[in-house]
């Protein structure tokens, strides 16, 4: 990207709350913490500082399936971006009181996190999709979890799990290719002599469904209603996407227009999708008092049979596939999504598809496409997630209906 004067750098590991045994629930997220704690050549304050000097950013997020670590900066100070982020990956210490520091530090991260019930909703939602299954359980941990992970434990997991193989790194910026491969080629040369530990075979989820009601009182009820949807490969995932934009993807949407618009009964309503390796998700999430929740219910469900049966216009589908072309393109003018869309893809994917020949799919998706996914898709087996004053109800008609 010759016009911009900034360079993201990522190191996208292949490990993930899903790689987690039930002893080892929240490892993931806890080790993302511990490598800013402190490496052979820095300490926490001396890696906070060399960045903070220079203008720039780093951070890092777990999810289900993969960790990223990553640095944004001048394209100047790229070397000094990958020799932090390569130093964190490839030679934290993990020391026990490290660990001990940063476990009070995740408990804090679990309240705040629980003190959001519009966050929570989407942990219950996935726990009635997938049971006990890893894709189920919260990737942060809980607070049992936490608690019981021992440093010998941790440091064992950073050991085996981060090794060269389930490794990509990606950039994006104003670089050069090749004076980045000379960067990382000296950055992680020591990585592969990292004995590996044998990787733990993904277990397929279960195809459960079922409600997950958490009573609290709350001034607004939160509810997610959907379903399992398409894994990461499907062909029919851009006829996927297409319909969640029709359906709920921005203000001329489906829901949006019935929920909120004309009847004032949210403030946030939405449809999502989520695909993982072998399986996904596909969601509506609406908040509302609790007294109108089952009217936001019932047009919910109304909507999704309506787009089950009859499918959705060719104007709704044109539109949608105009958003979708639109946001992709004015996303990717920065380097961080830039380097996140190469360094996912490359990843999870094992290649990284050319702009144009994503917007090439997108504009191919025909009407029948989008109606032959939604007849499949919504009339697949209702799951629900709900957070509110509902002491008494399970809401198992909801999933009957």
């Amino acid at each position: 990207m010759p016009g911009v004067r900034s360079a993201a750098f990522g190191v996208w590991v292949g490990v993930g709350s899903r790689d987690e045994s039930g002893l080892e629930h929240g490892a993931s997220h806890f080790l993302e913490h511990l490598l800013f704690k402190g490496t052979r050549k820095r300490d926490a304050l001396e890696i906070a500082a060399v960045m903070d000097a220079v203008g720039g950013e780093l951070n890092a997020f777990t999810a289900k399936e993969y960790t990223c670590y990553y640095a944004r900066v001048l394209d100047s100070d790229l070397p000094l971006a990958v020799d932090v982020v390569s130093d964190l990956v490839t030679d934290a210490l993990v020391t026990p009181d490290d660990v001990e520091s940063e476990r009070g530090v995740i408990l804090e991260e679990i309240s705040m996190h629980d003190d959001d019930p519009g966050d929570v909703v989407h942990d219950a939602f996935a726990e009635a999709l997938y049971g006990p299954h890893p894709l189920g359980r919260p990737v942060i941990g809980t607070v049992e979890s936490i608690e019981s992970l021992s440093a010998e434990a941790i440091a064992g997991y950073y050991r085996g799990r981060y090794r060269a193989p389930e490794m990509v790194v990606s950039v994006a910026g104003n670089v050069d290719h090749d004076h980045v491969v000379r960067l990382v080629q000296e950055a992680f040369g020591a990585l592969g002599d990292r004995e590996p530990a044998p990787l733990r075979p993904w277990a397929p989820p279960p195809a459960l469904c079922g409600a997950v009601v958490e009573d609290r009182p709350t001034e607004q009820a939160h509810l997610v209603l959907g379903m399992h949807g398409l894994a990461r490969g499907d062909s029919r995932r851009y006829a996927l996407s297409v319909l969640n934009n029709a359906l709920g993807g921005g203000m001329s949407s489906r829901l949006f227009q019935e929920v909120r618009e004309k009847r004032g009964l949210a403030y946030s309503v939405y449809s999502y999708a989520s695909h993982h390796h072998d399986t996904g998700m596909f969601g509506v999430y609406a908040g509302c008092s609790p007294s109108r929740v089952d009217e936001v219910l019932e047009l919910c469900l109304d909507e999704l049979a309506a787009v089950a049966e009859k499918g959705l216009s060719d104007e709704e589908i044109r539109r949608a596939q105009g958003q979708m072309r639109g946001s992709l393109v004015l996303d990717l003018e920065d380097t961080g999504s830039q380097m996140s869309r190469i360094g996912k893809a490359e990843l999870v994917q094992g290649k990284v598809l050319p702009i144009d020949e994503i917007l090439s799919s997108i504009a191919a998706v025909t009407p029948d496409e989008v109606r032959a996914v939604a007849d499949d898709v919504l009339r697949r087996p209702l799951s629900l997630g709900i957070i509110g004053p509902f002491p008494d109800r399970d809401f198992a008609e909801v999933l009957a209906r």
